[in-house]
């Protein structure tokens, strides 16, 4: 499998992650792809046609086919509700065919990706509208990450936003698909994934990202991923 990813144009980058393509190689694959608090819209040649990657919860296994060819753009955690037009809650561990979103531009977005050399870029100039569209990204959904990617807690994080619990849990529902235990929870996997990749030990990974232990950190990263923090480095 090929695979290959970039930043999105200066006017996203604020709004989209990376924009990646990819093609599978001559035989069949299953996939595990790890939760990331991200929303993708995907387009597959298998199907001809664009899907919306919710935000997992856990694993997701995706079935490759041979030579089947992808081109993708990944939003930022919390940024997709606001193109999508759908609370990401609504799109959590699923996956919805971009036409029972936006119906009639799904299928013109399809078409033109379909043909295009350079199906990623046509699929992120495709988006370039909406995600100007809608303004300015969330200045609080911005700040829920920023605080709890840094180990803040939940309660102190309401307090200073001006929240109750309550809302701040609405608030992250509609923004990242779950509330803000379970987000911290991903953004500290993402680090410690992050970090084992790039051959730090286990004892460190788990001190740096906040886990009780080694132990907590083998247990998280099976609950998150399905494999031992072993096979994240392989």
């Amino acid at each position: 499998m090929t695979y290959r990813e970039r930043p999105a144009v200066a006017p996203l980058a604020g709004w989209i992650a990376c924009v990646w393509a990819s093609r599978q190689g001559p035989l069949a694959q299953v996939k595990s792809i790890v939760p990331d608090g991200c929303i993708d819209l995907i387009w597959s040649s298998h199907d001809q046609a664009v899907q919306v990657a919710g935000p997992d919860t856990r694993p997701f296994e995706a079935h490759l086919r041979p030579g089947e060819v992808f081109a993708a753009v990944r939003f930022r955690p919390g940024a997709g509700p606001a193109i999508l037009g759908r609370p990401a809650s609504a799109l959590r561990d699923a996956r919805v065919p971009l036409a029972e979103i936006w119906e009639r531009d799904a299928g013109r977005i399809a078409d033109l990706v379909a043909v295009a050399s350079d199906g990623s870029r046509v699929l992120e100039a495709l988006v370039t509208e909406r995600v100007l569209g809608a303004g300015p990204p969330d200045r609080a959904a911005a700040g829920v990450i920023r605080t709890l990617a840094a180990g803040g807690s939940v309660r102190s994080l309401a307090a200073d936003l001006g929240y109750s619990e309550r809302h701040l849990r609405r608030l992250c529902l509609d923004a990242f698909g779950y509330g803000p235990k379970i987000l911290q929870r991903i953004l500290r996997f993402q680090r410690a994934v992050r970090l084992i990749g790039a051959g730090r030990p286990l004892g460190e990974v788990a001190a740096t990202c906040g886990f009780a232990d080694q132990a907590h950190l083998t247990r998280e990263v099976r609950a998150l991923s399905g494999r031992p923090p072993s096979l994240l480095a392989a």
